[in-house]
């Protein structure tokens, strides 16, 4: 840990930065520069991430407060009073989401031919067969539960979306609520209806009625003999942060499987979201029956759970949506695609493995811009099927359902090969999936471990073991991003291929610290954490603060995803005062205050939020003329820092170190999903006064053009 303190108003709060990130990824749907079914797509986004956000900040917060713990943040507040600013700084926010929906996204999709319609505004035939879909799809899956005092109050689900229905016996003139819990999980969020019933003389290309509405319109059947006198929706958010103890666990496997049940039935409600229309009584009931307090209750004006926009992307108007993009083989790897030399596009002669091409030369990747499969997953498939391929080694952090890297692992062990797989059963939201992995991957003949005990493990590395010559040869992989086939689309990563026996020899020792006992203190080229990673990045920034005591111009440039160590900042701080020139680019959290006179006057914060998720990590330092520059799976964070294993690499040759330097330059002059921090922590968003410069659309032409210069 850093030994440097922070004063409270040095530091914004790490909550409100993050729902100012969050505001940030709405302001995109907001923004009528963006297609329409990318602003859905935004929107989605926005309530996805606050869903993960109560289940795990909040929660923890709550959890705080009804603890007794009093302990302050580091900008000076307790639990209870972040909770209230949370509330105070989202509720606008979500003001703003649901005006968007119904007063643009709707109207401006109809104008389009896509129609989302509630269950009033259809016609006759439209309700015919909206409703006899309800009594052959979702009639039989409903389960319909009453709540009296025979019928304790249901358990609701976390994330579920409910009907709360007023039942009223005409015979009795008893009173009740019932609940119908919406099968949103297993039917489409929007029911598309069949465009040839919509009538007049244009035919729509798309009609969806929400799957909510359809239920709630047909209660009748569900409650026969009763009248229904009203129905209400309502959805909740249940505690979901999975608390592991290590150290009393005997075996992490059962301890994670035993704590995903609790979690899928859900903890302690954290915010019950209820229609703007539900009448207070009913509000009162529900808030009693799930044990929820008044801060915890947010009236929507609006459909609830907005994540659910997603399935609009399904709509086929491809000119409301981004273009298309595939990424590109990079172009020094054109000749080492195994699939070519097998379907005969390449000669036998012409081919050369990727192995040969790293020994020539370190090889940098830049993903989506460069297809994830004919690099990564080329490099892990060709050295699952080498004979002169001894072993490999690698981390598994986040990967896909259908992932092709575990089953090259898998054929590497049928192979003979010695395969080391450590699976991070920790990742969150990703535990369940892990746990399945590791298991298939055991069965296979595969060593899996789960890491060093009580830290987790967020570093991304492989390392390939090769015979040649009588001796062994180590090839690296060593990343910014999960391998994970899915995002490597839709996140923006980095990753080194290397053959450098430096680094090499630093990934044998890194994985004997991750599969053994051993007590590693130091790396040749890599910056580990726990051991070294926060001692080497807070020496580089001294570094740079005493080349500008000497005259010599003190420059840092980082990317990153967050910044929250209060060391760090400390030093940032500390470096702006003597003199160094800082850029930084965060695309969620950040905690520093730049642009302050006499604090931080040099520091410079610029976030970007676009079509891809940028998740790259690039830290880069001038060194008085001789620049160095890391790349890795660190953000400036306590818990990157401290409490995970990760791994930053230098990146060395000439070449590559220009190009990441371009690369920053790029994202620094983006005037179309660049936001600029002010000295007050809020964000301006840029707007082009001249040439709009969309960095990573930008990106994708220079790949397009095949411009970084190593790929040539």
């Amino acid at each position: 840990m850093s030994d440097k303190v922070l004063a409270p108003d040095l530091y914004i709060n790490r909550e409100l930065s993050w729902i100012a990130f969050n505001e940030r990824v709405l302001v995109q749907a907001l923004d009528e520069r963006t297609p329409l079914l990318e602003q859905a797509k935004f929107s989605a986004i926005f309530s996805n991430n606050l869903d993960e956000f109560f289940m795990v900040r909040v929660a923890s917060l709550k959890a705080q407060v009804e603890a007794g713990i009093e302990k302050l943040s580091e900008d000076g507040r307790t639990p209870i009073e972040q909770l209230h600013a949370i509330r105070e700084h989202l509720t606008p926010l979500l003001h703003k989401q649901q005006e968007h929906y119904r007063s643009r996204l709707k109207s401006q999709l109809q104008g389009h031919g896509a129609h989302l319609l509630d269950y009033e505004q259809l016609n006759e035939r439209q309700r015919l067969w909206v409703d006899n879909y309800f009594q052959t799809a979702i009639f039989p899956v409903l389960t319909p539960l009453a709540v009296d005092p025979a019928h304790p109050f249901p358990f609701v689900s976390n994330l579920s979306l409910n009907v709360a229905a007023l039942i009223h016996d005409p015979q009795s003139g008893q009173r009740q609520l019932a609940r119908v819990k919406v099968p949103q999980k297993i039917l489409p969020r929007f029911v598309t209806i069949p465009t040839d019933l919509a009538g007049g003389d244009c035919e729509p290309i798309h009609t969806a009625v929400p799957l909510e509405q359809v239920v709630a319109f047909n209660l009748d059947l569900l409650f026969p003999g009763m009248s229904i006198e009203g129905h209400y929706f309502f959805r909740v958010t249940r505690d979901a942060d999975l608390e592991l103890r290590d150290l009393e666990a005997d075996d992490l496997m059962i301890a994670i499987e035993q704590g995903l049940r609790k979690r899928r039935m859900g903890g302690e409600v954290v915010r019950l979201e209820v229609a703007d229309e539900m009448p207070q009584d009913v509000v009162e009931m529900l808030m009693e029956g799930m044990s929820v307090e008044e801060e915890d209750l947010y009236r929507v004006d609006g459909p609830l759970g907005l994540d659910d926009l997603f399935g609009l992307m399904g709509i086929p108007l491809p000119q409301l949506k981004d273009d298309s993009h595939s990424g590109l083989t990079p172009a020094i790897l054109g000749r080492a695609q195994r699939s070519m030399l097998e379907d005969g596009s390449l000669k036998e002669e012409e081919f050369e493995s990727i192995f040969s091409v790293v020994r020539r030369r370190d090889v940098l990747l830049h993903h989506p811009y460069d297809l994830f499969s004919t690099s990564v997953e080329e490099f892990i498939n060709q050295a699952a099927d080498d004979p002169l391929v001894m072993g490999i080694k690698m981390t598994l952090y986040r990967t896909s359902k259908d992932s092709p890297i575990i089953a090259a692992l898998i054929r590497a062990a049928e192979n003979g090969k010695q395969v080391m797989a450590l699976v991070e059963l920790k990742a969150r939201f990703d535990e369940d999936n892990n746990i399945q992995w590791a298991k298939h991957l055991e069965r296979s003949g595969v060593h899996v471990v789960y890491g060093v005990l009580g830290l987790k493990t967020h570093t991304k590395i492989v390392l390939v073991v090769r015979k040649e010559k009588e001796r062994l040869r180590s090839y690296v992989h060593i990343g910014t991003g999960n391998y994970n086939s899915k995002t490597s689309r839709l996140y923006t990563d980095l990753g080194l291929l290397s053959a450098r026996p430096e680094l090499g020899q630093d990934l044998v020792e890194l994985f004997n610290y991750l599969t053994g006992f051993s007590k590693q203190q130091g790396f040749r080229k890599l910056l580990v954490a726990p051991v070294s990673l926060r001692k080497g990045m807070e020496n580089l920034i001294r570094r740079e603060i005493e080349h500008a005591q000497q005259g010599r111009g003190g420059h840092i440039r980082a990317k990153m995803n967050s910044l929250v160590d209060p060391g760090i900042i400390a030093l940032l701080y500390e470096a702006s005062q003597a003199g160094v020139t800082i850029e930084l680019i965060i695309r969620g959290m950040c905690c520093l205050y730049p642009g302050r006179k006499g604090l931080s006057e040099s520091i410079r914060v610029v976030s970007i939020i676009g079509r891809f998720l940028e998740h790259s990590r690039i830290f880069w330092f001038g060194n008085g003329g001789n620049p160095e520059v890391y790349i890795g799976s660190a953000d400036w964070m306590p818990r990157n820092l401290d409490r995970r294993v990760e791994a930053v690499t230098p990146v060395e040759e000439t070449t590559l170190r220009e190009q990441l330097e371009r690369l920053l330059q790029v994202y620094l002059d983006d005037n179309r999903g660049a936001f600029d921090m002010q000295s007050t922590g809020d964000f301006t968003q840029r707007h082009p006064d001249g040439t709009e410069r969309n960095s990573q659309l930008q990106l994708i032409d220079t790949w397009k053009k095949g411009v970084p210069a190593h790929n040539e």
